[in-house]
């Protein structure tokens, strides 16, 4: 019997892509962003956190039938809502075994899987194949810089990319906009230039900053120690990737300076 560890199930989302979906949150994560605002992603075992409501455990052993089985049950709704289930996490793809179990018994369900990238590349092409979408995260396109906000070298991630463009899955490349860091004309021109060939991109995403991102570490015993201004206004410019022929959104910024 196949399980894996889950940190939450979330029905019902609207911003988890296309439609109305039910997204599922994998434990565990190989990058430690700075800005993350999941903290309790990034171990595989379960947790404890401390909230105004009090203790409780983040993390939820189950197996792939049971998973399978309580999304299964939601297929008609979804499927009548154009949505689906999204797999995110954490990184979903560090517990590859128990994604792929799930997914193979799905009964015709729209899968989109939410990834940095950050995978195993047999692994990451294994699950992707089993996909209609795929949100690809890309945070920093200097390897210096990456390594010191993330923790990790982006080379396999910038591999995974390559190889996504050639397995004929849709996907969209999506940007978290952290002020001065991921936001940066420079960072942003990179990207535009890295991506604008690649076969299969339906689009680029540049997310909001999350200004809640903290919120969660004191509760874990962790502890949250941004090195930028979270009060800067974020560089919003679509300005880089319009200008190679990319469809690119801002999402979740209301009043953004970009153009």
């Amino acid at each position: 019997m196949t399980t894996g560890t889950i940190f939450d199930i979330r029905e019902f989302t609207v911003h988890d892509g296309p439609g109305i979906r039910t997204t599922v949150f994998l434990k565990g994560c190989p990058l430690r962003c700075a800005w993350c605002h999941n903290p309790e992603g990034f171990v595989r075992q379960p947790q404890t956190m401390v909230t105004p409501a009090g203790r409780r455990v983040v993390g939820q052993d189950m197996s792939a039938e049971e998973l399978a089985g309580i999304l299964n049950r939601q297929a008609e709704v979804l499927a009548a809502n154009e949505g689906g289930v999204t797999f995110s996490g954490g990184e979903p793809l560090t517990q590859a075994e128990f994604l792929v179990a799930v997914i193979d018994r799905l009964e015709g369900i729209h899968v989109l899987l939410d990834t940095s990238g950050c995978a195993d590349a047999h692994d990451f092409r294994s699950i992707v194949q089993r996909c209609d979408l795929v949100f690809f995260d890309l945070k920093l396109m200097d390897p210096a810089l990456h390594r010191h906000f993330t923790g990790q070298d982006n080379g396999p991630i910038l591999a995974n990319l390559r190889q996504l463009a050639g397995l004929g899955v849709p996907y969209v490349v999506r940007v978290p906009l952290v002020p001065g860091i991921t936001d940066t004309e420079a960072n942003l021109t990179a990207i535009a230039e890295a991506i604008r060939s690649l076969s299969g991109l339906v689009g680029v995403n540049l997310l909001a900053y999350n200004r809640a991102a903290g919120g969660k570490y004191p509760g874990l015993g962790m502890t949250f120690e941004p090195t930028w201004d979270e009060t800067q206004p974020v560089n919003a410019s679509l300005a880089p990737f319009v200008a190679v022929g990319l469809d690119a959104t801002v999402l979740g910024l209301r009043d953004h300076e970009g153009k």
